[in-house]
């Protein structure tokens, strides 16, 4: 009978299962191939957390965007010191203050003493400059009193009684104001009220005479004058303008 025994020699994992196994499932590889696969294998968890960090921080930004409706969270950049240049020098500053508030136009120097609190300005070195100020004739309080009253009497006709009130809440002393009050003539005072009746009786043409009157008096009394002066003043323009007697037209 024929042999039909395989005579081919045993394969060389024969006798060890492993490598029968091995080299059945191609499983074993070269230790260069293992090491790429085990690298590759071994980055794709800090690639994945990579990612994972960067959509964080997307998601991030946006919801800050809209909690912030879009307002910018990056902290301002530091001051650079040396472009700021040395702090400015207190008296300095407060002399210019002084200066701008006093450019144009007088003041009293309780409303200087206001502004330069206003700035924080230590009380010390703004009673010093304004010592100073006084000193040089910067600051004067009669002569502002003086300028006051010429420019508030003549132009919105104002009594003596309404300009002390006005010096008085510009922080004027009240010695001080009733020296330039003073200076006031009476016949001028007068003339400024005639003034302001016969302006305010143009737009009274259509009333009666003692409701004229009772606006009339009503509105000098504002101006700071006197009763006693304000019904005389009235009554001479109402009969200067014809208007001495009652109209029975304009009667209630």
């Amino acid at each position: 009978m024929p042999d039909f025994r395989d005579e081919r020699p045993p394969p060389s994992w024969l006798g060890d299962v492993s490598d029968g196994v091995d080299a059945w499932t191609q499983r074993a590889s070269t230790p260069t191939e293992r090491t790429a696969e085990e690298t590759e294998q071994g980055s794709r968890p800090a690639e994945q957390a990579a990612q994972r960090s960067t959509r964080g921080r997307a998601r991030s930004g946006r919801t800050g965007q809209r909690g912030g409706r879009g307002r910018s969270r990056t902290a301002p950049p530091p001051e650079d010191e040396v472009a700021a240049g040395p702090p400015a020098d207190p008296e300095a500053v407060a002399r210019k203050i002084l200066l701008d508030q006093l450019t144009g136009q007088a003041r009293s120097r309780k409303q200087l003493a206001d502004k330069l609190e206003a700035k924080d300005v230590p009380v010390e070195l703004a009673n010093r400059l304004l010592d100073r100020f006084e000193e040089v004739g910067l600051v004067d309080d009669e002569a502002f009193a003086r300028a006051w009253i010429a420019s508030r009497q003549p132009g919105k006709g104002l009594a003596r009684r309404a300009l002390a009130q006005e010096l008085r809440r510009k922080g004027v002393d009240d010695e001080i104001a009733r020296e330039a009050l003073d200076e006031i003539d009476p016949a001028d005072e007068e003339q400024a009220a005639r003034a302001l009746v016969r302006k305010k009786l143009r737009s009274l043409s259509r009333v009666d005479d003692a409701t004229a009157t009772r606006r009339l008096v009503g509105m000098l009394a504002r101006k700071g004058y006197g009763g006693g002066m304000a019904f005389s003043v009235v009554r001479e323009e109402l009969a200067r303008a014809g208007r001495d007697e009652p109209d029975d037209a304009d009667l209630d």
